[in-house]
């Protein structure tokens, strides 16, 4: 059980990486850091609650069953975060934010404090790393400490469904599709996890035994739960960005056609060859280096082959947007092929402007490099036709 609850803790924790990316954007950010916060303290309530773990613990202090507190201090502190979180979400005046997250502060620290000295004044000498809950669900101080972290932890998440219900309401989009996920997770820890040990423990005291909803039920439904709330926290604000890059990687794929026709304008600056750029970064100085590029090629454009491409386009069918692209692909490929051979620029020199460069946007610059794309593959049909009768 402690490699699942291990693993549960490193895909919890990894999605806190994603939105810690930037540490000094994060810590200025009070969303992004009790967001982090929250997603570092259930990390760390898997890893304190894993068998092997309360194993080390209890050996390395010399008292046994320490672990719990911990662990049970911990998942408290992760309900305390939970609702920090909701409250950083919900924004408003600053003033009004914080005296709402230092009460949230203060309830939880008497409840961690409470569990702390509940835990001094039991008798526990006898080690529980799987069941601790019920086997001493009868035991003076121990049974209050345990229903205290318990209630404690209902608390947080039965606000949170209520919170998520009522904003689910008014918002659209990725929002609502977040609060659906946290309240998802939310009720699969009610029901998985709270409910079932609730039951185990009430068992104990009617004189039953229901054990295994505490020890086999609940460990995995707290993890999918909180698995679960995670992405509900994260997808807003990770998937809008995880796109743009998904669509910036696209783009500048796309791009690599115009960019080889280019990249030897001595104006145009390389790209960085840093491996880790991230798409944005790398698309971004692509789009500078092409229009560089261009800008030192306008010298070389010739009206007259632009004017017999779109002729040649319009005549073979094609719209307007269609044969402008066309005519300006093989415009600016000619001027390529003299600016390379070192010619003389054409005269009279040309006043045209390539519509990519006259809007915002890589959409027009990618639609140019699709259309030098296709001119080069009808070129090399044609080519292949022609010595096809050699070969």
């Amino acid at each position: 059980m402690s490699l699942v609850v291990y693993l549960a803790a490193v895909v919890f924790g990894l999605s806190c990486t994603v939105l810690f990316r930037r540490p000094r954007t994060a810590v200025r950010d009070p969303l992004t850091l009790s967001t982090c916060a929250a997603i570092v303290l259930g990390s760390l309530v898997f890893v304190c609650s894993a068998p092997l773990t309360l194993d080390v613990v209890n050996e390395m202090t010399g008292i046994p069953n320490f672990g719990a507190p911990l662990t049970y201090g911990m998942l408290s502190a992760y309900s305390c975060s939970l609702l920090v979180l909701l409250v950083n979400w919900r924004g408003g005046p600053r003033a009004r934010v914080r005296r709402a997250v230092w009460r949230c502060v203060a309830a939880y620290g008497a409840l961690i404090a409470a569990v702390t000295v509940l835990f001094v004044c039991a008798d526990a000498d006898t080690e529980r790393l799987t069941d601790l809950d019920t086997y001493y669900a009868n035991t003076p101080c121990m049974r209050e400490m345990i229903l205290l972290y318990l209630l404690g932890h209902s608390a947080a998440t039965v606000v949170m469904c209520a919170v998520c219900l009522k904003w689910g309401r008014e918002v659209t989009g990725l929002l609502r599709t977040g609060l659906r996920l946290i309240l998802a997770g939310a009720l699969l820890d009610v029901v998985g996890f709270q409910l079932t040990k609730y039951t185990a423990i009430a068992a104990r005291w009617a004189g039953g035994d229901l054990d295994f909803l505490s020890t086999t039920v609940a460990p995995p439904m707290a993890s999918l739960g909180a698995l679960i709330c995670s992405a509900g926290f994260v997808l807003p604000r990770v998937l809008p960005s995880a796109l743009a890059h998904w669509h910036g990687l696209g783009d500048y794929r796309r791009l690599e056609p115009l960019w080889s026709l280019l990249r030897f304008a001595p104006t145009a600056p390389k790209p960085p060859a840093s491996w880790w750029q991230l798409p944005q970064a790398r698309l971004e100085w692509r789009e500078v280096s092409i229009h560089d590029a261009l800008l030192a090629l306008a010298p070389y454009f010739d009206d007259r082959v632009r004017e017999r491409a779109r002729e040649a386009a319009l005549r073979a069918g094609r719209g307007a947007r269609q044969a402008r692209l066309a005519a300006e692909a093989a415009m600016l490929a000619d001027a390529a092929r003299r600016a390379a051979a070192q010619e003389e620029p054409p005269g009279p020199p040309s006043t045209y402007r390539l519509h990519a460069t006259e809007v915002s946007g890589t959409r027009e610059l990618v639609e140019l490099a699709q259309a030098l794309a296709e001119a080069n593959a009808a070129g090399a049909g044609r080519e292949g036709t022609v010595k096809a009768p050699h070969g």
